[in-house]
């Protein structure tokens, strides 16, 4: 496995594949922590580390325990089940600590925190590394990948939205209708990614 493959896969998932702005997974997060930019990358951060860890925990588990090579038994049908079981024990031990030792991180993510466990986000991540055959390392990349994709759009769209309010916007689309346009035209700039990163790795 090459160097400039894992490269491939990483910056894929940040640009190209990104999965708010290019798959729309993990909108509700996106539209509800993006107003401040600390809460933003807060959020981001929390997201990206049960991703890595979930995907870490998740692999194994689908390979050796629910669909081993041996062909023993195949209850891969409780993927789903067992995938959000992890997701949400990972996602209690991450609001201790937070709550522990980032107080006002804590409060500054508020209900959208215990969500990170429902984010479709983390869940479609684990699902996908297993479909599209990645090996523990790839599913890795992938994941820390999506991650800091996931932090790149909260990153933007928080800029974007300090914009949109400070701007004259016409009384129809104030509130939600003009956060929802300026995210759909965030999310058609990404659609210039594509190609980018299968010619510079030469994926």
């Amino acid at each position: 496995m090459s160097a400039m493959h894992l490269a491939s896969i990483f910056f894929t998932m940040i640009l190209v594949n990104n999965y708010v702005l290019v798959q729309f997974l993990g909108i509700c997060p996106f539209l509800g922590v993006s107003k401040k930019l600390d809460s933003a990358v807060g959020m981001s951060l929390a997201v990206t580390f049960v991703m890595v860890l979930a995907t870490a925990a998740t692999w194994p588990i689908q390979m050796f325990l629910l669909t081993p090579e041996s062909g023993a038994w195949d209850m891969g049908y409780l993927q789903t089940i067992v995938f959000i079981l992890i997701i949400a024990v990972l996602v209690q031990l991450l609001e201790s600590i937070l709550k522990k030792y980032i107080p006002a991180l804590y409060k500054s993510l508020g209900v959208y925190l215990p969500l990170i466990t429902t984010n479709c986000t983390i869940l479609g991540v684990t699902i996908l590394n297993i479909d599209n055959g990645y090996d523990f390392l790839e599913s890795i990349v992938c994941a820390a990948g999506a991650g800091l994709g996931f932090l790149l759009a909260m990153v933007l769209f928080s800029g974007v939205r300090r914009k949109v309010e400070e701007a004259m916007t016409p009384k129809c689309f104030e509130g939600l209708p003009i956060t929802l346009v300026a995210a759909a035209i965030t999310a058609l700039s990404f659609m210039g990614f594509g190609g980018i990163v299968e010619s510079i790795f030469g994926a």
